[in-house]
C-alpha cells in the first residue's frame, strides 16, 4: 500500500522541489512573521480596531497574536515545531477572519475590504494547514525538529 509518507520523498527528489518549497516557505512565512511585527510597531492603531470589533483585552491580544504570527511565520521558515507554529498560525487565521473582517455585518462602504482581508486570511489558513499537513515530514533545507 502506497501512502502519502511513502511518496513525499519522491516528491522532493524531483529536480527543484525541495528549493521551490523552501521559497513557498520563505514567502508564506516570511510575511505571517512580517505581520507579526506589524502588530507591534502599529499597536496604537490595531488596538482601537480591535477595540471596535469587541475584542476581549484588545492591548492584550494585539501583542500576543502578533506574537503568534511572528513565530508561526518563522516557524515555518526554519522548518522547526511547524506542528505548533503552523497548526496557530491557522486557528488564528480562520478564527480573525470570522471575527475581524465579518464583510457580512458593514456597512456598503466597508463590504469590500472585510471581503478582501477575510478571503486573504482565508487562503492563508489554507496554506497553514497544508503545512501543518506535512509536518510529520522530513523537509529539505530545514531543521526538521519538533515536539511530535
Amino acid at each position: 500500500m502506497v501512502t502519502i509518507g511513502n511518496l513525499l520523498p519522491l516528491v522532493f527528489d524531483t529536480a527543484g522541489a525541495g528549493e521551490l518549497f523552501l521559497l513557498g516557505r520563505l514567502l508564506f512565512g516570511g510575511v505571517l512573521a512580517f505581520m507579526g511585527l506589524n502588530h507591534f510597531m502599529n499597536a496604537d492603531m490595531m488596538v482601537p480596531y480591535s477595540e471596535a470589533k469587541g475584542v476581549p483585552a484588545a492591548g492584550l491580544m494585539v501583542p500576543f497574536t502578533g506574537g503568534l504570527l511572528l513565530f508561526g511565520g518563522l516557524s515555518v521558515i526554519a522548518g522547526a515545531y511547524v506542528v505548533v507554529g503552523a497548526g496557530g498560525l491557522a486557528v488564528f487565521l480562520v478564527s480573525s477572519a470570522v471575527l475581524m473582517h465579518d464583510f457580512w455585518a458593514v456597512g456598503e462602504e466597508e463590504q469590500m475590504t472585510e471581503m478582501t482581508q477575510f478571503l486573504k486570511n482565508m487562503v492563508m489558513a489554507g496554506g497553514a494547514l497544508a503545512f501543518l499537513a506535512l509536518a510529520g515530514e522530513t523537509w529539505p533545507y530545514a531543521a526538521n525538529v519538533g515536539l511530535f
